[in-house]
């Protein structure tokens, strides 16, 4: 990104014509370089957090918009810079000029999620709080809405804070161990090290399952639809999404690939997705297509077995027995084509994907299920970049673990120790590397 000391300027509120639209101006000299094309009272004799009626000018003094600026001083601003923010009219034109006239004058176009990266150099914000920034924007659902504000409070870093406490309370103990290793003087014996490093990993890699559930409610529950050919998950899958996205036909096989389709039920949002149909064939095409349907089994969290009602329904819930499957996915076994049957069979949620009959006791269960997985009262991690870290602070954890049962020298357990907190350090603590800092930040969208 460019210089963090030049003015930058975005609209922040989404592209096209509204009733407002505003301009955000920060860097410093951002409230002087304003109140140069401002007809109104001095904005830079305003006090911060003050907010002020007149006119944008340009270099003629002919009259661009009526707005308001909004004045906030350094270093209590969002990106800990002076800002002001003008309140335009929604005009594509003012909108437009407004930003030709501010890059004239000395501003240039910030860069996408230019803002939010400042507000972290400058320490208003820490880099889980940035990310939580961008998943909070993009949030389609209450759950997601909830954990990303949790997020930008910092719940996460908070909680990464207290597991590096606890690795600094054993790097400790390990230091006075090889300080007085010469002397008949004891700390803290092997069981207490090892037992404080297993309670510290039990966590980490609580976090770390955790991202199953934290990514479902920021991309979608994975919902797939599975069961021999012809069962009617095509039919399932459009009923639920409301809109004819898979071809329905009573030739087998026809579903040759997985089919995503992203909808809400109960607040939840929700990835479905259509299988292809699980039989023996000699077709190269559609075996592909039946590996495609395992991974999508072995990775859902939600998955609907549809059965046939018509054909032979124990058979078929003894094969799909004999899937590979995340053992703590729900499974919803659904007895299909029930305007077919003379009665329903017990046990079972009996559904005619057809006629829509029982899909909303269908999606009751799916809206009780989402629940359960999205519930956020713990701290649950939404990034991948956060997962790895914590899959490396594990690992390395495991090699202290090991080092500390084997009794390894001390020295080199503190070594593996020192790796671990710098894998989990990676996460909220300062990166250097440029390219990982461009990488967080060009996810955000411009103005943010």
């Amino acid at each position: 990104m460019g210089n963090p000391e030049d003015i930058i300027c975005a609209i922040s509120t989404p592209p096209g014509i509204g009733g407002i639209a505003v301009c955000r101006v920060s860097g410093p000299g951002a409230i002087e370089l304003v109140d140069r094309q401002w007809k109104g009272k001095s904005l830079s004799k305003a006090q911060s957090h003050t907010a002020h009626l007149g006119d944008i000018v340009d270099d003629s003094g002919e009259v661009l918009d009526q707005c308001v600026a909004t004045v906030f001083r350094a270093p209590h601003t969002f990106t800990g810079q002076d800002t002001v923010e003008i309140s335009v009219h929604g005009s594509e034109y003012v909108q437009r000029n407004l930003l030709l006239l501010l890059c004239k004058v000395g501003a240039r176009m910030a860069e996408p999620g230019e803002y939010t990266r400042r507000a972290y150099v400058n320490g208003r914000i820490g880099l889980t709080e940035a990310e939580a920034v961008a998943d909070l924007i993009a949030a389609r659902t209450r759950a997601a809405h909830k954990i990303a504000v949790s997020q930008m409070r910092g719940s996460v870093s908070t909680r990464l804070e207290e597991l590096r406490e606890q690795m600094l309370e054993l790097a400790s103990l390990l230091e006075l161990e090889l300080d007085f290793s010469e002397e008949d003087v004891e700390f803290a014996s092997r069981e207490k090290l090892i037992e404080l490093a297993t309670t510290t990993k039990n966590e980490v890699d609580r976090l770390m399952r955790s991202f199953k559930n934290g990514n479902a409610i920021r991309n979608g529950i994975p919902v797939a639809i599975v069961g021999a050919t012809n069962a009617g998950k095509s039919s399932l899958l459009n009923q639920l999404v409301e809109d004819d996205r898979a071809i329905v036909s009573d030739i087998h096989g026809t579903t040759r690939d997985t089919v995503e389709e992203l909808c809400t039920i109960g607040g939840h949002l929700l990835r479905i997705i259509d299988t292809a149909g699980i039989r023996n064939t000699d077709d190269k095409i559609e075996n592909m297509g039946i590996e495609r349907t395992k991974r999508s089994i072995a990775q859902a969290s939600i998955i609907l077995h549809l059965i046939d009602g018509t054909t032979d329904v124990a058979k078929a819930v003894e094969e799909f027995e004999s899937l590979e499957r995340d053992p703590e996915a729900y499974v919803i076994t659904l007895i299909n084509k029930s305007d077919r049957l003379e009665k329903p069979l017990e046990g079972y949620l009996n559904i005619s994907a057809k006629t829509g009959e029982g899909l909303d006791k269908l999606r009751d269960e799916i809206a009780r299920i989402g629940g359960e997985l999205t519930n956020t009262d713990q701290v649950m991690i939404t990034n991948i970049r956060h997962r790895q870290a914590l899959e490396d602070t594990s690992r390395a954890l495991d090699a202290v673990i090991n080092g500390l049962e084997m009794d390894i020298p001390g020295d080199l357990v503190a070594q593996d120790l020192r790796e671990a907190l710098f894998h989990l350090g990676t996460i909220t603590r300062a990166i250097s590397t440029p390219e990982v800092l461009n990488s967080i930040f060009s996810k955000h969208c411009i103005g943010k």
